[in-house]
C-alpha cells in the first residue's frame, strides 16, 4: 500500500486506513491504492474495516482535477466509479467508519459499504456537487438512489444539503452514530460480528440485492464517462 492507504490484517479483519495528511481527497493515487487494498483483502478472505482520518473520512475529489484535460477527468471519474462498484460487490462484508466529514465522492464511498458507523460531533455529510458547479455522475446518482431513504434522495442530490451525523442516519448515509471515543470499539465489535456471517450466503445475497444498481453503475463506467468525439 502507499502512504495514503495503510493495510493491516488482524484476526480476519483487513483494516484499510485512508490518510493523506489533509482531507483524504480522492486523487488517482488514493483511488488506485483503495482498489489495491480491496484486492489484497479479497485474497486474504477478510472483512474490510475502512477508516479515514480523525474528523474527516474524505472530502471527495481534488477539485483541481476538474481543470485538467478531459482525459484526466474521465479517467479519474472512472476510477471513482470502479471503487464504488468494487466495494458494493465485494464478496466479504465491508464496514466503513466515518469519524468526521464525508463529502461528494467521500460520501459515495461511504454509501458503497455494507455497514456505516459515524461519530457524533460537528460534522457534515452529503453531496455538495450542485453547490460547487458539478453535475453528479450517474454512478453517484445510482449508489445514492440505492442507499438513501426516498424522502432524502432528491433533497440530497438536488439541493447539495449537508447533514449532521444524526440526520445522516435518517437520510441513509450512516447506519448508526456513537461518541467519538467509542467509535473504534464499536467498529471492531461490528467487524467481529460480520466475520461470523456465512460468507457464501452473504456474497450470494449481496449480488442478488444489488444486481440492478451494480449493472447501472458498470454501464455508466463503460458508456457515460467517455470522451467527447474530436
Amino acid at each position: 500500500m502507499t502512504e495514503k492507504v495503510r493495510y493491516e490484517l488482524k484476526e480476519g479483519i483487513a483494516q484499510v486506513h485512508m490518510d493523506d495528511g489533509k482531507a483524504n481527497v480522492m486523487t488517482r493515487d488514493m483511488l488506485e491504492a483503495l482498489l489495491g487494498a480491496f484486492d489484497r483483502a479479497e485474497a486474504d478472505g477478510a472483512v474490510v474495516l475502512l477508516t479515514g482520518r480523525e474528523r474527516i473520512f474524505s472530502g471527495g475529489y481534488d477539485l483541481k482535477m476538474f481543470s485538467e484535460s478531459p482525459a484526466v477527468i474521465v479517467s479519474t471519474l472512472r476510477l471513482g466509479a470502479t471503487v464504488v462498484a468494487r466495494m458494493a460487490d465485494f464478496p466479504f462484508p465491508v464496514l466503513a467508519v466515518c469519524a468526521g466529514h464525508a463529502v461528494a465522492q467521500g460520501a459515495f464511498t461511504l454509501l458503497a459499504a455494507d455497514v456505516r458507523l459515524g461519530a457524533e460531533g460537528p460534522f457534515k455529510l452529503g453531496l455538495n456537487e450542485v453547490v460547487i458547479g458539478l453535475t453528479i455522475p450517474h454512478y453517484g446518482v445510482e449508489i445514492a438512489r440505492s442507499r438513501l431513504s426516498p424522502s432524502y434522495f432528491q433533497h440530497a442530490t438536488l439541493t447539495g444539503a449537508m447533514y449532521s451525523p444524526e440526520e445522516a442516519v435518517r437520510a441513509g448515509f450512516l447506519d448508526a452514530v456513537c461518541p467519538q471515543e467509542e467509535l473504534t470499539t464499536r467498529a471492531l465489535e461490528e467487524a467481529q460480528r460480520l466475520r461470523k456471517l456465512n460468507m457464501d450466503a452473504h456474497t450470494g445475497t449481496k449480488r442478488r440485492v444489488r444486481a440492478e444498481v451494480l449493472k447501472r453503475i458498470r454501464e455508466s463506467i463503460d458508456q457515460e464517462l467517455v470522451l467527447p468525439p474530436t
